[in-house]
């Protein structure tokens, strides 16, 4: 397996492609050895999930391979099912803002309990969940709820992601023929994309 990541959220565009043609190179791959391709469809990053979603678009069309895209909040709890094998519930965080995070929760199975969603923090957050369940928390969005949401059954714990993760789970979805129609895909922003005009 050949990996590369960038952090830079602001330069998606000038770094995919050349990434993609050095893994290429690095593998002794074509286009043509491609199978499927995945995406993570979002939520995230506005200009990154265009991006990615756009370019794997174009690689299935042309080379006429599936599509499969996957929600970056399911990735993240996939991660985590291997790294936190003492959780009970999952649900992953990303920062959405001042006190909102998108999120959602996961049986370790990868069953839905609550669907990928925006949500504003309070001390309410996830009652129905912890007031029968354990809930491990994670993500970059985890850490400013951790003063709100208090309960015995809450516990905020480290797990991390990279497109590895994407890979293997892509990989099961791939086993198990769950493609995503490349016509009609596109990203999962969940919440609409607001710009600020300056004065």
């Amino acid at each position: 397996m050949a990996l590369a990541e960038s952090q830079d959220q602001k330069n998606h565009s000038a770094w995919l492609h050349p990434a993609i043609a050095q893994l290429l190179a690095e593998t002794g791959l074509t286009p043509r050895d491609l199978q499927a391709v995945a995406v993570t469809a979002g939520p995230g990053s506005y200009t990154g999930l265009r991006v990615g979603m756009a370019a794997a678009k174009g690689f299935c069309y042309a080379l006429g391979i599936p599509l499969i895209a996957e929600n970056t909040l399911s990735m993240m709890a996939f991660a985590a099912t291997e790294q936190l094998p003492s959780a009970d519930l999952l649900c992953p965080m990303i920062d959405a803002r001042r006190m909102e995070v998108f999120t959602a929760v996961y049986e370790k199975d990868g069953r839905i309990l609550l669907q990928p969603t925006a949500l504003v923090i309070d001390e309410e957050s996830f009652s129905e969940f912890l007031s029968t369940r354990r809930v491990s928390f994670f993500g970059e969005g985890s850490y400013k709820c951790k003063p709100l949401i208090t309960a015995p059954g809450a516990a905020f714990e480290n797990s991390s992601y990279d497109v590895g993760y994407l890979g293997k789970l892509s990989f099961l979805r791939y086993l198990q023929r769950k493609f995503t129609g490349v016509v009609y895909s596109e990203p999962v922003y969940i919440k609409e994309f607001h710009t600020h005009t300056k004065k």
